[in-house]
């Protein structure tokens, strides 16, 4: 026993002393552990803000740039110019004639020229209001004492503040850093050759695949990469000011917000000026509302957008409230740069839930700042869209009852700050969206959560950048810097900490946030305790209470001494605008002023394409493609833009059809239901009314065939007033048959389907997809004995006659892509030959069928009185003289008949042969050919086909050309003649020329038929017999008897 005491006395000793050891060891460690605690990259102490950067220099940005100024000066209150007092009526003259007056009064040293006072009431508005000029401001008399009420059923913009985007670029600098980091303020460039001190720059940093594959964000899943980000589709452009210029280092006056890395393209300066830029305009006190239609709840026929700001810059918008738009209250886009809204309320909205709507306060530029803004009922009610540059901040902000998460919504929004924002019962966003949002991926980047709440916080870091989230309150998701959640901090507002740590005590009365009141302290003292019982009796005050007191508090002083009113002034009268003569079919040619019609054709784009600038880039001029807010090719179209774009091409007319679905994720050709409305822009626009009841395909409401969409039919008319003015065509194509043949994709959102609508229009449901993948509906679309779907038939194409009444540029078709039978378009003709004898007026109507049903149709007299115009569209004359004509009622789409019978290309001889084939069989109908080799214009022209695609020609020579008819061909030579020695001739290059002149004096003038521009005049004397030599290659000659 003494033995075994003693050795367990010995390793018990020995355990005793490895214990102490480890113990110390771990001592130790713990120590070294604490020690090595990461620092955070933001702290607060002593007041002061402590910021850590990262290894490579990148910190939190400094946000106190961003608004009016760059922060650095308060919204001024100006003097008041002009009064206008309400009136009954339209008030969108009076007021827009004020802002313009008041545009032309000499500015301040400033940049201010003043302000157009509206006073207390209600002044209805259905038009637009519109800033294009610097220092104009419009003011109320008080947020609820006048109302600005757009009316009507158009979706334009109430106000736009809208400059002019006609920069002018200097030669392209490289950044010669290597390594650029977030909050940087200087740089090296390459060279400082022409730069100065308060030079204008756009700083690019690009988009190079190693970067996008960085973030992994050039595909999205499925094997599919069409919505994956591509090199210089996300460049992030910043407009800065150089302020400093050290060799060849810059220094700039606001942070970079995303680092410019070597690795990842660098970055280049391009310097600017911009004349058109407007500055210094501002919105205020007042309240802006539309119209909308009260029996529906998803009503979309009313204004969208309140507010929108580009090509601007030091402008604002403040103390408005905003009721009923279907999109955004303030809308500050991709060229507009230090902007500030402020103490604004938006409630009530009227729309769908879907993409693009109620995106209710929202930024694409820079530097701007929202403070104290509320939000009801939106979807995504703060929010930034694409590659918006930064520094944006949204402070004291808050959204009730949202439908959607704020926060970035599109492609990396880099420096944005969300300061004191509460999103009550959905999320704050900062996170890779993936394919959301049209292939958004990263939305958010170097961007900042201060004080919030929201019912969760998603807070991701993206690859090679940071997200920081800082005292939030929520559900938690990401894997982003967390610092103090479920803890308010301080400061209250990272905004005005920052602001006040640039420019120093000097703005000590501006921030004006919800501060604390209360102890949170979780053992109070019972007099504490008893006083917050107390106070617990009363609402916590809300932020719309204190908008309010901080309106009431701070009154804008308005000044109108010596102030007109716009009585005084005067309203300039409505321009007047002459109106052509219709198209008539006379001589057997489609003329107008007596003149042959001729010229190039443009069709509309109808499914595919991007509202981001890349995308809008490359699109062409559409009329019914719709983008809320935007205007532009690629976007809204601007009309007036569209026709005089096409007088300057020589385009004559433009074929309309409507879009093959609404939106932008059909695009897949995925026949699936979507989960929710997020649809995305640009939206081609469809004929029919949204009922506001159950839910279509595509996550909106379904549609009401008996009802229609005012914008869309709005929209045509609009353009055939213009096309009355100019001299254009609208080729109006009622139907787009492509919805029920081919791809079952074609048919998912379709209006007829059943599962779209509330009509009950008897298709089959499920739908029965050839091979679950193709779709074969056009026998049952063309039966118009079906008891439903023959009144909306008769119905929807009385609403393509009535829409153009009055207008005489209008050329109506069947379908685009027809190939249905003649009993349909018998049905068709018989519909319109009624519509005709009721109203006693005759559209112009043109039979674009295929040929077996063209040659019926043709000869059945009571059918054929309806057509005016033969267009010889779905078969052709090939080049060996055969005909390709598949025939009508097959059930094949166009391109489905040419992979059956595999066409062969027309020529010159045979577009000829076929034009002049029905003008002599037809004389009294014009002729156009729109099939196989239809740039052949020539061939078409010289066949006395009408619309020829042909280059401008010498003036007159269509106004003779409408007397003329073909002669026989003689060889290679084609001749119009009038009979009276007038004659216009083409040959190919070495034809000899036999012109039978008519000895008369005349003028001979020849042209190039590539370009319609005069080679050579010559005067003929009284000569049957002169030498008239042809220039070299093919030629035009026009001769006209003097």
């Amino acid at each position: 026993m003494q033995t075994y005491h003693i050795f367990f006395t010995k390793n018990y000793f020995r355990f005793c002393a490895t214990a102490i050891l480890m113990a110390v060891l771990l001592l130790s460690e713990s120590k070294a552990q604490k020690k090595e605690k990461p620092v955070p990259p933001l702290a607060y102490k002593n007041g002061q803000l402590i910021y850590t950067p990262d290894s490579l220099g990148n910190r939190i940005p400094d946000f106190s740039y961003c608004g009016y100024k760059g922060g650095d000066e308060v919204i001024p209150d100006l003097p008041v110019k002009v009064i206008v007092p309400p009136s009954a009526g339209d008030a969108t003259a009076r007021i827009q004639a004020a802002i313009d007056f008041v545009s032309k009064q000499n500015s301040d040293t400033k940049g201010f020229r003043g302000v157009v006072l509206l006073q207390a009431g209600t002044y209805l508005v259905e038009g637009s209001l519109r800033f294009h000029t610097s220092g104009v401001v419009l003011r109320g008399s008080g947020i609820d004492k006048t109302i600005l009420r757009g009316t009507g059923l158009s979706r334009a913009t109430l106000i736009e503040i809208n400059g002019t985007d006609d920069r002018i670029s200097g030669d392209t600098i490289s950044i010669q850093t290597n390594y650029v980091p977030v909050n940087a303020t200087s740089f090296e460039v390459a060279n400082t050759k022409g730069l100065k001190e308060g030079q204008e720059l756009q700083i690019i940093r690009p988009s190079v695949v190693p970067w996008i594959q960085l973030l992994k964000t050039d595909h999205f899943g499925g094997g599919i990469t069409s919505l994956g980000w591509k090199p210089g589709q996300r460049d992030i452009r910043w407009t800065r000011t150089i302020t400093a210029i050290k060799g060849n280092q810059l220094t700039i006056d606001a942070p970079l917000t995303t680092a410019l890395d070597i690795n990842y393209g660098g970055g280049k300066i391009v310097p600017f000026t911009w004349k058109g830029r407007i500055s210094n305009c501002g919105v205020e006190e007042l309240t802006l509302e539309s119209d909308f239609n009260k029996a529906n709840a998803k009503d979309e026929d009313h204004r969208w957008m309140a507010i929108t700001i580009d090509d601007a810059k030091d402008c604002w918008v403040r103390r408005v409230q905003f009721n009923h738009f279907a999109g955004s209250a303030v809308a500050v886009y991709e060229n507009a740069a230090r902007i500030t809204v402020e103490d604004c309320i938006a409630q009530k909205p009227v729309s769908e839930i879907g993409g693009e709507r109620r995106n209710v306060f929202f930024t694409a530029g820079q530097q701007t700042l929202f403070q104290r803004c509320f939000s009801e009922e939106g979807i995504h009610d703060f929010a930034t869209g694409f590659c918006a540059p930064g520094p944006n901040a949204f402070v004291q902000c808050e959204a009730k009852n949202a439908y959607g998460f704020s926060g970035g919504i599109d492609s990396w929004a880099s420096g944005v700050l969300f300061d004191i924002v509460n999103v009550d019962g959905n999320a704050i966003s900062f996170l890779n969206r993936g394919q959301d949002g049209q292939g958004a991926g990263w939305s958010t980047a170097n961007s900042v959560l201060w004080n919030c709440s929201a019912a969760r916080i998603d807070c991701y870091q993206p690859p090679g950048a940071q997200n920081w989230s800082f005292g939030a309150w929520s559900q938690f998701a990401g894997d982003g810097y967390w610092g103090e959640s479920n803890n308010s901090i301080e400061p209250r507002s990272l905004y005005y900490a920052q602001l006040r740590e640039r420019l120093g005590k000097k703005i000590d009365s501006r921030p004006q946030v919800m501060n604390i009141q209360t102890d949170a302290s979780s053992s109070p003292s019972v007099a504490t305790a008893a006083e917050l019982t107390s106070l617990a009796k009363d609402p916590a005050q809300t932020l719309v209470q204190f908008i309010y007191t901080v309106i009431s508090s701070n009154p804008v002083i308005a000044d109108v001494r010596g102030a007109k009113t716009i009585d005084q002034i005067g309203v300039p009268a409505p321009p007047r605008y002459h109106v052509l003569p219709a198209l008539e079919v006379k001589n057997g040619w489609l003329q107008r002023q007596d003149a042959v019609v001729a010229g190039n054709r443009l069709s509309v784009p109808w499914w595919n394409g991007s509202a981001r600038p890349y995308g809008a880039a490359k699109a062409g001029m559409a009329i019914t493609r719709f983008v809320p807010g935007r205007t532009g090719t690629g976007l809204t179209d601007d009309l007036d833009a569209v026709a005089d774009t096409m007088q300057s091409r020589n385009i004559l007319a433009i074929e309309q059809n409507y879009g093959l679905w609404y939106e932008r994720r059909r695009d897949d050709h995925e026949r699936i239901r979507r989960m929710d409305g997020e649809v995305w822009a640009p939206f081609y626009e469809l004929p029919f009314a949204r009922s506001g009841l159950g839910t279509a395909w595509d996550g909106l409401s379904k549609y009401d065939l008996t009802k229609y969409n005012t914008w869309y039919w709005n929209r045509l008319r609009r353009f055939a007033d213009l096309a009355d003015r100019k001299g254009l065509i609208l080729v109006h194509q009622n139907y787009f048959q492509h919805n029920i043949i081919e791809a079952g994709a074609h048919y998912a959102d379709f209006p007829w389907r059943p599962a779209n609508n509330i009509n009950n229009t008897g298709f089959p449901e499920p739908v029965p997809y050839a091979g679950d993948k193709r779709i074969f509906m056009a026998e049952q679309f063309y039966d118009e004995t079906h008891p439903v779907r023959r009144p909306l038939h008769i119905a929807y194409i009385r609403q393509c006659l009535d829409n153009f009444r009055g207008n005489g540029s209008v050329i109506h078709t069947i379908s685009e892509e027809f190939t249905g039978p003649l009993h349909f378009v018998k049905f068709w003709t018989g519909v319109i030959a009624e519509w005709e004898k009721e109203k006693g007026e005759h559209p112009m109507i043109a039979l674009s069928v295929t040929k077996d049903v063209q040659d019926s149709l043709l000869a059945d007299p009571q059918h054929a009185a309806v057509i005016d115009i033969i267009d010889i569209r779905y078969w052709h004359y090939q080049a060996d003289g055969s005909v390709y004509a598949p025939a009508g009622g097959q059930n094949l789409a166009p391109r489905q008949h040419a992979r059956l019978l595999k066409p062969k290309r027309s020529s010159f001889e045979q577009v000829y042969r076929a034009v002049r084939e029905y003008r002599e069989k037809y004389p009294q109908k014009a002729v156009i050919y729109s099939a196989d080799s239809d740039h052949l214009g020539w061939a078409v022209f010289m066949a006395g086909g009408s619309m020829a695609q042909l280059p401008r020609l010498p003036e007159g020579m269509l106004r003779d050309a409408a007397r003329m008819q073909p002669l026989p061909v003689t060889g290679k030579q084609y001749v119009l003649s009038d009979g009276s020695g007038n004659f216009i001739a083409y040959g190919e290059s070495g034809t000899e020329l036999k012109p039978g002149l008519s000895g008369k004096p005349a003028t001979a003038t020849w042209i190039d038929p590539r370009t319609g521009a005069i080679r050579k005049k010559e005067q003929i004397r009284n000569n049957k017999t002169a030498s008239l030599t042809p220039p070299s290659g093919n030629w035009v000659l026009w001769v006209k008897v003097n």
